[in-house]
């Protein structure tokens, strides 16, 4: 069986070969192609940061092992962690925070044993990049949250949740707030959670859920959240148990999965050979089981478990009065405890089972569409105008040019409604939203909107715009505050 490795920046060759080497000890029967990934890709001039030879392997082989990689600052090139999870579609982020004996953390010290999967969404929410400056003063950024992306990624939650026997699996959003992006994300939550009624299934407001992580994190079991949210709340839950440096990461597709190590590179002590290789190693650990390889990924786990627990540690934790090992040594300790048994967590053997990782062979792009349950109609639009005038002068204006389809319902400014109710004390910028919707919630079309769109630019620049949508008699846009 072969997968694909890049072995990445700064410190990620040394932990990579350290890895390799504790998986060749244990002869895991995997064979290795090499890719081309990372800074020095980017610098050659590949602005996804992998030649097209390491996208063509990877696409082939179905399964990638990486390092950290560093994505180079004030180029204008896009991450090529994310680049790479969003080319191959690795829809769900698993993040697997377990309280490790030899790892000392406050809550180690204090008995509170720690045991949290967090599943995040990998693809969409702020994470597209996609921005705009609206005006000299004025950024924007898109959201975007789909019915199907949410589906896929909170549907591998429960699954995952089933298999491990979790008590608990949790939603965390800020639907209260977020009430069409991050409520869509919770609909489609409890709308799975049907599907799983032997599954205790909740949901907290993600401010909330950070709170009660720092108080009382033994009293959750799987979390999934939205991207943003959720790469937040996944370093929390690093800190946690130790670090980054005990973090593993498994990005799971369809058909291409990546796992890595989701700490940085560490330029500072790169080349010296004292990098902690844990957090790949466990990473690791998550490839082998899922690759069926679940005997060797036990033996592994138990060798790593039980060397911690007699205090072997790299520089960058464990008890400073004894002496720390570098990479190489640390994984020579592990490979020496092979066949050995923590007191704690120990890992069942269960028989090898090995698959494929070779994906299918896909010929088109898929389509992620629900079927549309609802008739849809336009009933107004947002413009977004550009301008330095008071909120009654805009209104005069963008009146003049309602015409007999629209009636001009309010003007807010990030966010807050200033007209025709508001307050002086509201500080402005120079971009407003101008709503208008149709007469009687009378269905528009986009020509309708087009020909208001025309008229209005006669005294206003407008960056951008935004069709105000029904189905059925829901309104799917948002209110300004105070409106």
């Amino acid at each position: 069986m072969k997968i694909a490795v890049a072995k990445g920046d700064g410190i990620g060759p040394e932990i990579m070969s350290a890895v390799l080497k504790i998986f060749d000890a244990n002869k895991v029967p995997l064979e290795y192609e090499m890719v081309d990934m990372g800074k020095w890709v980017f610098d050659k001039g590949f602005s996804n940061g992998m030649t097209p030879e390491a996208q063509q392997t990877i696409e082939r082989l179905g399964v990638l092992f990486k390092g950290p990689m560093e994505t180079p600052k004030g180029k204008g090139v896009k991450s090529v962690n994310v680049t790479a999870r969003k080319t191959w579609n690795t829809y769900a982020n698993k993040r697997v925070f377990q309280t490790l004996h030899g790892v000392d953390t406050v809550f180690s010290k204090a008995g509170i044993p720690i045991d949290i999967t967090v599943v995040r969404e990998n693809i969409e929410d702020t994470y597209g990049g996609i921005e705009h400056m609206l005006t000299q003063d004025v950024a924007l950024s898109r959201r975007f949250i789909t019915r199907p992306g949410s589906l896929q990624v909170i549907r591998y939650a429960f699954e995952m949740a089933r298999q491990k026997k979790a008590r608990r699996i949790t939603c965390s959003h800020k639907a209260n707030i977020m009430k069409i992006t991050d409520g869509l994300f919770l609909d489609c939550f409890y709308e799975v959670a049907k599907e799983y009624p032997e599954l205790k299934a909740d949901d907290v407001i993600v401010d909330d859920l950070c709170m009660k992580l720092v108080t009382r994190p033994d009293t959750f079991d799987v979390v999934v959240l939205t991207n943003l949210q959720g790469d937040i709340v996944s370093d929390l839950c690093a800190g946690l148990v130790g670090g980054l440096g005990f973090a593993p990461s498994a990005n799971i597709g369809d058909h291409i999965c990546i796992f890595e190590a989701v700490h940085g590179t560490a330029p500072d002590i790169a080349g010296k050979n004292i990098a902690n290789p844990t957090a790949l190693l466990l990473s690791g650990f998550a490839m082998l089981r899922h690759l069926g390889l679940t005997e060797n990924a036990a033996v592994i786990e138990n060798a790593l478990l039980y060397t911690l627990e007699q205090g072997v540690h790299t520089g960058d934790f464990g008890d400073k009065s004894k002496p720390s090992l570098n990479t190489t040594e640390f994984a020579d300790a592990i490979i020496s405890n092979f066949g050995k048994t923590p007191q704690l967590n120990a890992k069942q053997l269960i028989p090898n089972k090995p698959g494929t990782p070779t994906p299918l062979k896909l010929e088109r792009n898929t389509m992620l569409v629900t079927k549309e349950v609802e008739n849809e109609k336009i009933i107004g639009v947002d413009m977004f105008i550009e301008s330095n005038e008071q909120p009654d002068a805009i209104a005069k204006k963008c009146q003049r040019h309602a015409g007999v389809k629209f009636n001009l319902i309010n003007i807010s400014n990030r966010g807050t409604q200033v007209w025709p109710t508001g307050s002086v004390y509201t500080n402005l910028v120079n971009q407003y939203n101008v709503r208008f919707e149709s007469i009687d919630t009378y269905p528009l079309n986009q020509q309708d909107v087009i020909g208001l769109y025309v008229s209005l630019s006669g005294d206003f620049k407008i960056p951008s715009l935004e069709l105000l949508n029904m189905w059925g008699d829901k309104k799917s846009y948002s209110s300004a505050a105070g409106q």
